[in-house]
């Protein structure tokens, strides 16, 4: 069994499932965690999604008696089932995802004969938190944001149904042996990224009381500890005040310097700053932490801009806490005037105690009144996406030498491939048309491809012939 460190922080709880580790350690990010620790607070992950595959069309004729060249009547197949996922509000971490991160809906049914037309498979529907941002975990493309209560957001769209041979009867031929397998469903690698909703975000160095004063005002019931990081997940509270109103305030785990580039707790809780509206920046006023209450506050002011550059566009209060301990007062009068000549407004510096509960009602209505100026949130992954990311062309392709032959890939005639039905002549002259239409014949001569090469597209492999 490893032995705790030496120096260690005052009382590091084993129930946190980390070893006692020096605070140098801890402030810089480095916390060794015991075997079998579990995370009880999950905000980001990576799972799998693939939608179902639609259902191959039919291949089928009339057969009645009295009924003669009956013609054609195979059926289309059903629409395979797509992955949606939606918001639960009894939902606030992505626990869940961490023991399930493969997620599959079923093929749509083939078509029948008779013209009857397969069953379209269900969706898949997988309940997220509100707060959840999807994103294609390959390419970064932003998906969708699940913010409000019963949102929804297809992240992998199911496959259509291949046509049947009713729909390929042509004069030239009235009795066509065509049909289409069914479209394959889309298939991704999507991270998953929870962003706390809340209105008002606590902010500050460890322990500068950020989780009592969010215990003092809300009904939350916080961890609260004499050592640093005693807030492992954010936690939420709902203000109430007198008057009717009322917001919902994140106590977010302490930050500390170069959290913003990944040092501590701190950046994988950045994130949940982004959503909130008002900013209460909490600095210590207790002479005995060793601490300059100024050179904090603006150690947390250049992490908040390092992270986000438009951080503190938002309004902000800034809170002296702490205001009980001796000599609390005269600190404050030092701190108060340097935020002043720094050009701070007078009314957004407050100072408060949360043990004796002094200005904390005029701290929430102080909040109240800026909340109800504040503009919400902007979404700016929309037109980050409009920049980045542009629209394919379907049908190019690439044709590439292989140990034996070539190699065809692009998304149109991948497509075409999986949905082929190469059971029939029909169907295999409708392919090769395909091949001749879209250039891919031309392509692999000009490559140098001659009889007997292997020309592999998507799964399917066949050999060259002029």
């Amino acid at each position: 069994m490893r032995p705790a460190s030496p120096i260690l922080t005052a009382g590091i709880p084993a129930d946190y499932g980390y070893w006692g580790a020096p605070l140098e350690n801890w402030l810089k990010g480095e916390f060794p965690l015991r075997a079998g620790h579990k995370k009880m607070f999950v905000d980001q992950v990576t799972v799998e999604v693939r939608a179902g595959k639609g259902g191959d069309g039919a291949v089928a004729f009339r057969h009645e008696k009295f009924v003669p060249f009956g013609g054609p009547s195979g059926g289309d197949g059903g629409r395979g089932g797509s992955i949606i996922f939606y918001v639960d509000s009894g939902l606030n971490t992505l626990m869940d995802f961490r023991y399930h991160k493969h997620f599959k809906a079923t093929r749509g049914s083939n078509g029948l004969a008779k013209a009857m037309y397969g069953k379209a498979a269900e969706d898949t529907r997988v309940a997220v938190p509100a707060g959840t941002s999807v994103t294609d975990a390959d390419t970064g493309e932003f998906i969708g944001d699940l913010t409000e209560p019963g949102q929804e957001l297809v992240v992998a769209r199911g496959g259509r149904g291949g046509r049947g041979n009713i729909h390929f009867v042509s004069p030239k031929n009235t009795a066509p042996e065509i049909a289409e397998n069914g479209e394959p469903g889309q298939e991704r690698y999507v991270t998953l990224e929870l962003k706390v909703l809340a209105d008002v975000g606590l902010v500050g160095f460890p322990s500068v009381g950020k989780s009592t004063l969010l215990a003092a005002v809300t009904g939350a019931k916080p961890k609260i500890a004499a050592y640093h990081f005693t807030t492992l997940v954010p936690n939420l509270g709902m203000v109430r005040l007198d008057d009717g109103s009322d917001f919902v305030m994140a106590d977010l785990p302490g930050l500390v310097e170069g959290a913003a580039t990944g040092v501590g707790l701190g950046m994988q809780f950045l994130r949940h700053v982004e959503r909130t509206r008002v900013i209460l920046h909490l600095v210590e006023m207790d002479p005995l932490n060793g601490r300059d209450p100024y050179t904090d506050f603006q150690q947390i002011q250049k992490e908040l801009l390092t992270y986000d550059d438009n951080m503190l566009d938002r309004p902000e209060i800034i809170v002296a806490t702490k205001m009980d301990a001796p000599g609390a007062d005269e600190r404050f009068t030092e701190f108060h005037d340097q935020l002043i000549a720094a050009g701070f407004a007078e009314d957004h510096i407050m100072a408060i105690s949360s043990v004796t509960h002094s200005n904390l009602q005029q701290l929430l209505h102080k909040t109240a009144e800026l909340l109800a100026s504040a503009p919400a949130i902007a979404d700016d992954h929309h037109d980050a996406d409009e920049k980045t990311y542009a629209l394919k062309d379907e049908n190019a392709f690439e044709v590439t030498p292989s140990e034996y032959g070539f190699t065809v890939t692009g998304k149109r005639i991948e497509r075409a491939v999986a949905m082929a039905n190469l059971d029939h002549d029909d169907g295999v002259i409708r392919f090769a048309k395909t091949l001749r239409t879209m250039g891919i014949d031309q392509a692999l001569r000009d490559a140098g491809a001659e009889n007997g090469d292997e020309i592999t597209i998507g799964e399917l492999t066949f050999t060259f012939e002029e």
